[in-house]
């Protein structure tokens, strides 16, 4: 099987959340499986320089203007790039400049982010494409309706890691992003007025995961689904809502190699570094190194 992760953020590149964490670790994991694992993401100046062995795959005119798509590799997977200067190569986050302010074209640099990989179902690259496009947070939102727009040339996947952000822009835009106006529908992408692309991910998607078992049953409920429980509801009773809870990357949260540790712990040496760590926080925090005491870890 063929995957695309499509995401505007991957640990240890680029991270301002949890997100960049999933896909530092999942598409690795999954080709450990088997899986033919690839990302996709923005070349945003930490991620394009990142990954070093970028190679052109096809150029394009788009909605947006015009795109280089790259291919190189990153801690053994597969990444591409949508090199789009103009776009992406600024300071600040990828989401807002460093007066905080949101970039005024976010609807246009993340439509084409869904745009892109939704094409990739249909050929972009000619020598790899996708049987999943999975697509994460409202970011990539636009993938599963591309995909739908395109009579659905790969199943998509719709992971919500944090509902509360739900990309939404001004109508007019609609003409600006290359989907049918048909598509802006209460049965569609449209949201109190607006484009939301949280919500075009969720409706378009052939099937939505959340990052727990728990928060996948809370978003079906009105005080954490902001809005969206109705649908939320009817995916839960279709079976195309489940929780798959966020793994650890034991590569990084390893007591054997964590620098923020008083020492190293090994399965060989485990109860005697326990009895120095315990030292360790006991001299911190002014306890007497005679009192008993129990370290909770969470």
């Amino acid at each position: 099987m063929q995957v695309l992760h499509v995401c505007s953020e991957m640990f240890p590149l680029l991270k301002t959340g949890g997100l960049a964490d999933v896909i530092g670790a999942l598409p690795a994991a999954q080709i450990a499986d088997g899986v033919d694992a690839r990302v996709l993401l923005p070349a945003f100046p930490d991620i394009r320089r990142g990954v070093t062995d970028a190679q052109v795959v096809s150029r394009r005119d788009t909605f947006a203007g015009h795109i280089t798509l790259l291919f190189g590799h990153y801690n053994g997977v597969g990444i591409y790039l949508i090199d789009a200067p103009h776009l992406y190569d600024r300071p600040g986050s990828p989401y807002h400049d460093t007066n905080l302010f949101a970039y005024t074209d976010n609807v246009l640099r993340f439509a084409l982010l869904g745009w892109v990989g939704a094409e990739m179902a249909s050929g972009l690259d000619p020598f790899w494409r996708p049987d999943v496009v999975h697509a994460h947070d409202w970011h990539a939102g636009l993938a599963p309706a591309y995909l739908a727009a395109r009579g659905r040339p790969a199943k998509s996947v719709f992971t919500v890691h944090n509902l509360a952000y739900q990309g939404m822009f001004y109508a007019h835009h609609m003409n600006d992003i290359q989907l049918p106006w048909s598509f802006f529908n209460i049965h569609g992408l449209e949201f109190n007025g607006q484009i939301s692309f949280l919500k075009a991910g969720l409706y378009y998607a052939d099937h939505i995961t959340a990052v727990s078992p728990t928060y996948a049953r809370e978003i079906t409920e009105p005080q954490f689904a902001y809005g969206m429980e109705g649908l939320l509801q009817q995916r839960h009773r279709e079976g195309r809502l489940s929780g798959v809870l966020n793994g650890v990357d034991e590569k990084i949260w390893s007591p054997e190699t964590d620098l923020l540790l008083a020492s190293r712990v090994t399965p060989a040496i485990r109860w005697k570094i326990k009895r120095k760590i315990s030292a360790s926080y006991k001299s911190q925090w002014g306890l007497r190194l005679t009192i008993k005491c129990r370290f909770l870890q969470w």
